[in-house]
């Protein structure tokens, strides 16, 4: 069996070219097939796995980064059902490992690739916004937590952080000053055929694949990447105050019973809001919009497991 490998030398700060350092030699010792290329700007990890799928073939594409690496080769793929997918996490988030139940130690993270218990079929979300898709594995999201996503990106203090081994706490650095800086807006939900609802004073929509996102944070605790689903947490009419308490219970699921926090399931969701908010998808920032819409794709993705 042969395997390609996509690495994305500097994420986490230089963590990734670190990790293929130690991956690389594994492979050599073991006499496993493989092809690999780096990648060196944003966008380019999809244009290399357009250009290896274009062939039409089977292939097993190996991501090596963290999860906008992943989400780059995700949006390069030609035909989902062609390609088996494993997953190295060496970002800062890692919600798709965490989300799949991967290890985040390189050599076990390659076994699972090498030996996998279940090659497990998964679903991939479509976001649209302004007649342009991108496709998403985890999640996407429009205001608060989109906003954190835009800008992390930029921050000199996730580079500082990640050299410290404290990638996260550039999110909560961050997080911190939107939530008292940023508007709040009102909103309306679509889901499926249903009879839209509106919601005022919202911070954020998040449409999930997966139960975590912003790295550990479990916005949607019952989300299933292969239930055909999407979860979608809408938070709004909630003090700032609240918001930041709710915040550290948001990491173990427990935020939902708090009225204010509204779970909803279903395979489309389009938002409305009254003001452009940005705009994310697995945590990689897009443009200010005041619509979006989502769902899922036919085809599933098979994921080593």
């Amino acid at each position: 069996m042969n395997y390609t490998f996509i690495i994305n030398p500097n994420s986490r700060s230089g963590k990734g070219g670190m990790v293929w350092e130690i991956i690389q030699p594994e492979l050599l010792k073991r006499g496993i097939s493989y092809e690999y290329y780096y990648t060196n700007h944003i966008g380019h990890a999809t244009t290399i796995v357009d250009q290896i799928t274009s062939d039409g073939e089977e292939h097993n594409l190996i991501v090596l980064g963290g999860d906008g690496t992943l989400n780059e080769v995700v949006n390069g793929i030609r035909q989902l059902d062609k390609v088996t997918l494993g997953y190295i996490p060496s970002g800062s988030g890692n919600d798709f490992a965490r989300g799949m139940k991967l290890s985040k130690e390189p050599l076990r993270a390659l076994e699972t690739i090498l030996s996998p218990s279940e090659i497990k079929k998964v679903d991939i979300g479509l976001l649209s916004k302004a007649g342009k898709d991108r496709r998403f594995a985890i999640s996407a999201g429009i205001g608060f937590d989109a906003a954190i996503c835009h800008q992390v990106a930029v921050s000199k203090y996730k580079y500082i952080l990640n050299k410290l081994k404290m990638g996260k706490l550039s999110y909560v650095f961050v997080a911190l000053n939107r939530l008292f800086h940023d508007p709040t807006v009102n909103a309306e939900v679509f889901l499926d055929n249903q009879s839209s609802r509106t919601f005022k004073n919202v911070y954020f929509i998040a449409v999930m694949n997966q139960p975590f996102e912003g790295g550990g944070f479990k916005f949607c605790p019952k989300a299933k990447a292969d239930d055909h689903k999407l979860d979608v947490i809408v938070v709004s009419s909630l003090p700032r105050l609240v918001v930041l308490m709710l915040l550290p219970t948001a990491l173990k699921g427990w935020h939902t019973i708090v009225p204010g926090i509204t779970i909803l399931q279903g395979e489309k969701v389009s938002v409305v809001m009254d003001h452009p908010l940005a705009i994310h998808t697995d945590g990689e920032p897009s443009y200010l919009r005041n619509a979006i819409s989502a769902q899922l794709l036919k085809e599933q993705l098979r994921v080593f497991t």
